[in-house]
Formats: structure tokens, C-alpha cells, sequence
């Protein structure tokens, strides 16, 4: 184990340094001394106090300052810039401190890394002082074929509950339409929708809507956002900073 904790922490060290580009097969270049699933951190802690926040993975930085909705690596100076960073296959831990203070812990989370499998990190909760928890999902990312696109939604909004999702052209009729994602909980994450590259509007509506309500009972919308062929991203639902309304969505690049 001290092995494997020596070449992880030479992988992260490589991680920042060495040249990596955008799509996620390449964020694996670094670590060539074993199998490797690929990390990604998502600061979602609803507390502007304990913002931002330092990430800290097997004892090395792994994102520094991390604002709210910030991820890393993406958000590390280029050349680190790929979505994921290559990790050692195993048990790993991930710390979560305040910037302003790093004596303070704000979390600390345990996950597994599986070999060629990518996996999303958030850090949520802790709005008015209360416990920041975390959510993990398992990202697919196989390549998508350069006539469609995929897309995946998280629902990490405490205060939207469970909802339907529709991924829609602007200003599309809810009337009729069918959820791309159906009863979606809070903390978890859809099934990856392929759709034909082009624009879309995003809604989210309360699970359950009556169809004829749909239009006028929308809580959150993604704005009309282009998404390219033979691309992967992740549509994030999220409480504001301070926890509760107004929410918000953003996107992630999975690939």
C-alpha cells in the first residue's frame, strides 16, 4: 500500500506538471505504473463562509481555492487541464479543508478507483453550518460518435426535490413532451440521454407535474446551450451557494 501511495502521490505531482489534453482518454497519460481510474472534484458546499476550499487526494493537492461549482483538475493552470485526473486503481481518500484556514476539515471522503473507470466527486451540503456530505457517481464514457452527443443529469438540489427532466429545442411545448429523465432524486444521477448535436434548453420540472402544469411549473432552466457531435457532458442541478432558491445548472465536460 505505501507503494501504491508513492506512485499516486507521483501521479498527482505528474498531474499538474505534465501536458494533458481535454478529452478524457488523455487524462490518463501520467500514470503508466499500474491500472488507473480517473477522478474529478465538484465543490458544491452551500456556505460561503467555508468557501473556498482546498481538495486534497492521498495527502497531495489536488485543487486549490476551489470556489463554488469549481472542479478539478479542470480548473488547474493549462496544461492541466483534462476533465479527469489518472489515479491508481484502490481505496483512496479525499480531503476537503478551508482555504482560508486548512487546520479546518471540512470533509473527508473515502471512495473506490476502479481500473478504466471515471468517477465524479462532489462535496455538497453544509449550508447554514450543517455537515458537508458527498455524492459519487460513475461516470460512462465511451467515445460518442461524431453525430450525437451525450448528456447525463445530477440532481444535487435539496430544494427542487425529485423532478422531471426535459431536453428540449428553445421554447419547446412541455404539453406533449416525454422526460428525458423521469422522477429524478435528489443526489442522483440520470441515465446518459443521446441526442443529435445541436442547441438545447434544459428544464426541470417537479416529478409528477400534470402535463397541462408543465409550462408554468418549471423550477430550474439550463438556457439554450450548443452541445457538438462526439461530445459528453453533465448537466449539474444545484441549490444556490447559500443553499435554497434561486437554483442553478451548469455544465460539466466529461469528454
Amino acid at each position: 500500500m505505501r507503494f501504491q501511495t508513492r506512485v499516486l502521490s507521483v501521479a498527482v505531482a505528474g498531474i499538474l506538471l505534465a501536458a494533458a489534453a481535454c478529452g478524457t482518454k488523455d487524462a490518463a497519460g501520467p500514470l503508466e505504473s499500474g491500472p488507473a481510474g480517473r477522478v474529478r472534484f465538484v465543490n458544491l458546499i452551500n456556505d460561503p463562509a467555508r468557501n473556498p476550499v482546498n481538495a486534497i487526494l492521498e495527502s497531495v493537492p489536488f485543487g486549490v481555492a476551489l470556489g463554488y461549482t469549481a472542479t478539478t483538475p479542470a480548473s488547474l493552470g493549462a496544461p492541466s487541464t483534462a476533465p479527469y485526473a489518472a489515479i491508481l486503481a484502490g481505496s483512496r481518500t479525499l480531503v476537503v479543508k478551508r482555504t482560508a484556514d486548512t487546520t479546518v476539515t471540512l470533509a473527508t471522503i473515502t471512495f473506490p478507483v476502479v481500473a478504466d473507470q471515471d468517477n465524479t466527486i462532489y462535496a455538497t451540503g453544509g449550508a447554514a453550518g450543517g455537515t458537508v456530505t458527498s455524492v459519487v457517481t460513475t461516470d460512462a464514457n465511451p467515445a460518442p460518435a461524431a453525430t450525437e452527443t451525450r448528456l447525463r443529469i445530477v440532481n444535487l438540489s435539496p430544494t427542487a426535490g425529485a423532478v422531471d427532466v426535459f431536453v428540449t429545442a428553445s421554447g419547446a411545448d412541455l404539453t406533449a413532451a416525454t422526460p428525458d429523465a423521469a422522477g429524478l432524486a435528489v443526489g442522483t444521477a440520470s441515465a446518459y440521454i443521446v441526442k443529435t448535436p445541436g442547441t438545447y434548453t434544459v428544464r426541470f420540472v417537479p416529478a409528477g407535474t400534470a402535463p397541462a402544469s408543465r409550462n408554468t411549473s418549471v423550477s430550474l432552466t439550463l438556457a439554450a446551450t450548443a452541445f457538438a457531435g462526439g461530445t459528453g457532458r453533465t448537466i449539474v442541478a444545484a441549490d444556490r451557494q447559500q443553499g435554497g432558491a434561486p437554483l442553478q445548472a451548469f455544465v460539466l465536460t466529461d469528454r
